[in-house]
């Protein structure tokens, strides 16, 4: 268990069963930052069909952390809009991106969900699919989430990485929550029901009730990645699976 600022987080990623197929590399990503009671997370799902997805979550994860945690619920929506160009300036100059243009971010798409807390209020913001979820202990009717968000076609999102980005950034404030939960589009149809009005419990409330017990980071992560890795998790979703839980004060 990582914890800081009396923060207490546990998150892993993992390949879904199509990448092991093909060996090829997780394209998930996810990170955490804590800092004078702010608290800011971030998981990201590189686009299967990008060249380097896997890249372009690292940088918008890592990017956005360290950034953000410096930020406040005052300034917080356009403090995400200038991390997020911040994160698009450095794909821009990256070593991969050839022409040094934005016309070659694509080979980066990636999403974006993400967390910042300070002080019982915080607010998620979010480009594409995947989801955020924030509950009281115990409490899983009385939730908020913020949604995934898709085009047109069942297998099209929103990325970060696109020229038209900022109209795909949401915004989900919320209070009085102390637990958070963070996942990529791999794990999101294991937790919540098809609208996403309810969690799905027999999925959701063992890993919590587990977590909540299990004060050992190595036991907690390997108890979470069995889970993700399970021989059926896999047959119903072959995605890279990512997921994020945050135990708040």
């Amino acid at each position: 268990m990582v914890k800081a600022d009396n923060i207490q987080t546990v998150k892993t990623s993992l390949k879904g069963a199509w990448h092991k197929a093909k060996d090829l590399p997780c394209q998930d990503y996810c990170q955490s930052k804590s800092k004078n009671h702010k608290f800011v997370a971030v998981v990201s799902d590189g686009a299967g069909s990008a060249r380097y997805g896997k890249i372009g979550a690292q940088i918008i994860c890592e990017t956005l952390c360290d950034l953000l945690v410096n930020s406040s619920l005052e300034s917080i929506r356009s403090d995400v809009v200038k991390a997020i160009d911040v994160a698009r300036d450095k794909l821009t100059l990256h070593r991969y991106n050839h022409s040094k243009t934005e016309a070659n971010l694509v080979d980066f798409s990636a999403t974006l969900v993400g967390v910042f807390y300070d002080q019982n209020q915080g607010i998620f913001f979010h480009i594409g699919d995947g989801a955020g979820l924030a509950f009281r202990q115990g409490d899983y009717e009385n939730f908020v989430v913020s949604e995934p968000a898709n085009g047109a076609f069942s297998c099209e999102t929103y990325f970060y990485t696109m020229s038209d980005w900022q109209d795909c950034l949401r915004f989900t404030p919320f209070a009085d929550k102390n637990r958070l939960m963070l996942m990529t589009d791999g794990v999101t149809g294991f937790v919540f029901s098809d609208d996403f009005y309810q969690i799905q419990p027999k999925f959701l409330v063992p890993i919590v009730e587990y977590l909540e017990q299990e004060n050992r980071k190595t036991y907690a992560e390997q108890a979470l990645r069995k889970t993700l890795d399970d021989k059926r998790a896999q047959r119903l979703n072959a995605d890279d699976k990512t997921i994020l839980w945050a135990k708040l004060p």
